[in-house]
């Protein structure tokens, strides 16, 4: 930081040195002290203690530099503020911090924190804390004396449990615990009065806390969790609840009393194992949003679930009245369904060479329809809508004709050597599993060309992908990647779309930009920054020029 800044107060303009007659905007002996002070985005490695030269300011903002540490002169400013040091490279912060009794917001996200000051809790007038995305592997206990803290941040640490005292908050409204390792929530966080948004999404609880005094509750967002029970005496306490979110767990029945949530407009329970719904969920006057998508449901048809939330809800409260199973419903699938229930197309298999036992709830495929197909060969095999855990063994009796294979909203989690076996496979349908990987073994399917995987638990890109000549088609939308290699996805120079809508990606490698052969880039739906969505809104060819352009020379 040039000198001349720090010493903005003392010294006199240079103006002044010289015999000028000034008008009355430039009396500079008139001016006031520097109050705000912005030297953010920079390369600052060190701040000067020089800093206490300002004591008028009363906000500093230094965030996104390469600071390691602070002056202990900052704690001379008596007047600060706010004080904002994201984004650096601190380890810890000055005892003198704590000595600042203004400061109403501090900033330390994206750091190398791994522990705060003990006495954090003197900082009494502080609203706003955020420490997400550092090292946190514990809170002090002097949390507790924060009682105007409005919003605390903290976000992508590793946190194994949150301390009791944090009740003692009374002003907090936001409470945001996303990504740590939390498997429960201490019961004396219910007596947070004020809270109005609770964040827990990706940590590890089992079970929905119990929020009894928490009457001013509007959002709660708690997907990515091991969530199995929703208990109904949990949700009779959230009656202001806005916003429930909860996707990507376990939960296998929603209660009836989800019904005492008159406020709700947002529910999201996509990817779970829920079979079946409440009727009375299409009573609740003020939903507008539900998400249903990668459940196992048995009573409402997929093509209903793609209409949107209104008919959705129509449909429910239309069953409310005729509750039970009509007199054209089948009786459900069981794995010990007989071979004369099984309904097995014979005519399908010898004229369009298709084998499908779709939409029967099943978990596993019964022998007779494998046996069914005898000595015809067979082009297409549908198994989609089931139970299904694992690919069919039998599946690999068709390697010699098979080339269509659909297996979607299953239960799969891994996919066996057997399919890797039918070389012959252009298609392959795997969206809405509990697949987390492929095997390498699937290089040998050098003839696929369409591969869909959406709605999956992948977090990272299948490698395996990168090795499959002959792929004009990855759908891998709505799992958690978070980042692809550019120069192993040229190498597919079929590849004409890749849909990787809805996942984890921070940012987009400008190499991308050389994947010329696409005609189709989706990337709408992830957290990174650029390119901006009026770029991607442009389409496929501005966006790969785009990247193009961030190449560096």
């Amino acid at each position: 930081v040039p000198e001349h800044v720090w010493r903005i107060n003392l010294d006199t303009p240079e103006e002044a040195q010289q015999n000028l007659s000034f008008g009355a905007a430039d009396r500079w002996w008139e001016q006031t002290d520097l109050t705000k002070l912005i030297l953010a985005s920079n390369k600052l490695q060190s701040l000067s203690e020089d800093v206490q030269l300002l004591p008028a300011l009363t906000m500093l903002d230094v965030h996104d530099n390469q600071l390691t540490s602070l002056p202990s002169a900052l704690g001379q400013l008596e007047n600060l503020q706010k004080l904002d040091v994201s984004h650096n490279k601190l380890r810890s912060l000055p005892e003198e911090l704590l000595q600042l009794p203004r400061l109403r917001s501090l900033l330390v996200q994206h750091n190398e924190l791994s522990q705060l000051p003990e006495g954090l809790g003197q900082l009494l007038s502080l609203e706003e804390l955020d420490v997400s995305n550092n090292q946190l592997t514990a809170i002090p206990t002097s949390f507790a004396l924060l009682v105007n803290l409005v919003r605390l941040n903290l976000a992508c640490n590793q946190l194994k449990e949150l301390p009791a005292d944090l009740s003692a908050m009374k002003s907090l409204r936001q409470l945001d615990c996303t990504k740590n390792y939390l498997e429960t929530v201490p019961p004396k966080l219910a007596t947070m009065a004020s809270l109005e948004q609770l964040y827990l999404r990706k940590n590890k609880l089992r079970s929905l806390p119990e929020l009894p005094s928490c009457k001013l509750l509007k959002e709660l967002h708690a997907g990515e969790n091991q969530i199995e029970i929703l208990n109904a005496e949990n949700l009779k306490q959230l009656s202001s609840l806005c916003v429930l979110e909860l996707r990507d767990n376990k939960i296998k029945a929603v209660p009836e009393e989800i019904t005492v949530l008159q406020k709700l407009e947002r529910l999201d329970l996509a990817n779970n194992d829920i079979s079946r719904l409440p009727y009375t969920l299409g009573n609740l006057p003020q939903l507008k949003f539900l998400a249903l998508e990668g459940n196992p449901l048995r009573t409402i048809r997929r093509d209903l679930l793609q209409k949107g939330t209104q008919e959705l809800l129509k449909y429910l409260r239309s069953k409310i009245q005729d509750d039970g199973p009509g007199p054209n419903e089948e009786p459900p699938v069981t794995a010990m369904t007989l071979p004369s229930q099984s309904k097995v197309n014979v005519h399908a298999i010898t004229t369009l060479k298709l084998l499908e036992y779709s939409d029967k709830q099943a978990a596993e495929i019964p022998e007779a329809v494998f046996d069914a197909v005898g000595a015809n060969p067979v082009a297409t095999v549908n198994f989609s809508k089931n139970q299904l855990r694992e690919i069919p063994p039998r599946l690999v009796e068709l390697k010699d004709s098979v080339c269509d294979v659909s297996l979607g909203f299953n239960k799969i989690s891994s996919i066996s050597s057997e399919l890797c076996l039918l070389q012959k496979l252009t298609h392959l349908d795997l969206r809405n599993n509990f697949l987390t990987a492929l095997p390498e073994e699937m290089e040998a399917l050098k003839r696929l060309h369409t591969i869909n995987l959406a709605f999956n638990r992948f977090k990272v890109f299948p490698s395996v992908l990168y090795h499959l000549p002959a792929l004009e088609n990855i759908l891998l939308s709505n799992n958690q990647v978070g980042s692809i290699d550019p120069v192993q996805l040229k190498g597919l120079d079929k590849l004409g779309t890749l849909d990787l809508q809805n996942n984890d990606l921070l940012q987009v490698p400008p190499e991308l930009g050389n994947c010329e052969n696409l005609r189709s880039l989706l990337l709408e739906g992830n957290p990174f920054r650029t390119p901006r969505a009026a770029v991607l809104a442009k389409g496929t060819a501005a966006v790969l020029e785009y990247l193009r352009s961030r190449i560096p020379s």
